[in-house]
């Protein structure tokens, strides 16, 4: 038997999902559909259900669906509680769909390859931006990474001040945490003691601006990650090279983030290898020609 699943949003086109899974299922070679369905906003609720009716694995959620897939859950795994955010969806032989969030560990996976998985631990770490990706990206520097402090920056004090009082009270019990808030008017006063910066924004991504900092405040052997991968080098990491840093693209995030959604689809847990990669690059190349 055929085992399905997808990828939903609206719109849901650009998704590279469907490539990753692909590749997957003809790698392992599993008996296995993944297909990208549009659902048009206030039709979530019904279109979920009738792909569960119509024998679904589960479905991988996008924006901007990702709030209410955590409220069609019926339970969530820790990432997903703390985010408020479902970007996985499981469908379980009892009948209960179960929500989960990857992108933390994603990100988590991709900083441990790209530069150890002792690389940051005590050290301090920076995320720019207040929402969702800001949220998943300082739980994955927390833990399992162990960076500390962890600044969370954004345009609006309060906005950041709500995230890191939130984020504070769910990750206090499991180990001491250290999550700072600040606006971007801190950072040049931050940004030389960083080991590691994150743009968690959508600056730089397609035709947005790029993001405005100065990257000359920053010490010479900080990292800097950014979560957009289209275009894969954005505006920040470009600049960031250019003066010495190591830089991380998004694609590893997205990349590794997709594992557990294809062992839970599929019954296999994949490897994130340089050949899914390049089939990745080669489709971002041809969207970009």
């Amino acid at each position: 038997m055929t085992l399905k699943a997808a990828v939903v949003g609206w719109p849901v086109e650009h998704s590279l999902s469907p490539v990753l899974h692909s590749h997957w299922l003809h790698e392992y070679g599993v008996d296995g559909s993944y297909e990208k369905i549009a659902i048009e906003p206030g039709t979530f609720a019904q279109r979920i259900a009738d792909l569960r009716a119509a024998g679904f694995r589960g479905v991988n959620v996008t924006v901007p669906f990702k709030e209410e897939a955590h409220k069609f859950a019926d339970f969530h795994n820790t990432a997903a509680m703390i985010t408020g955010a479902v970007n996985l969806l499981v469908f379980h032989d009892n009948g209960l769909a179960e929500g989960k969030n990857t992108d933390a560990f994603g990100l988590s996976a991709s900083l441990a390859e790209s530069l150890g998985e002792d690389a940051l631990v005590g050290k301090i770490a920076v995320i720019l931006g207040a929402g969702g990706a800001a949220r998943a990206a300082a739980l994955a520097v927390n833990d399992p990474l162990k960076a500390k402090p962890i600044y969370v920056l954004g345009r609006k004090a309060i906005q950041v001040e709500r995230l890191v009082a939130h984020l504070t009270r769910w990750t206090s019990g499991k180990r001491k945490t250290d999550y700072r808030a600040g606006t971007f008017d801190d950072w040049n006063s931050i940004a030389g003691q960083a080991s590691l910066v994150i743009n968690a924004t959508t600056a730089g991504m397609g035709t947005n601006p790029p993001l405005d900092i100065n990257l000359h405040a920053m010490c010479r052997n900080a990292a800097v990650c950014d979560l957009v991968y289209h275009p894969l080098v954005t505006p920040l990491l470009k600049d960031a090279a250019a003066l010495g840093h190591r830089v991380i693209d998004g694609l590893g995030m997205l990349m590794h983030q997709a594992a557990p959604s294809f062992e839970a689809f599929f019954g296999v847990r994949p490897k994130v290898t340089p050949a899914l990669r390049e089939a990745l690059v080669r489709v971002l190349r041809a969207r970009a020609s």
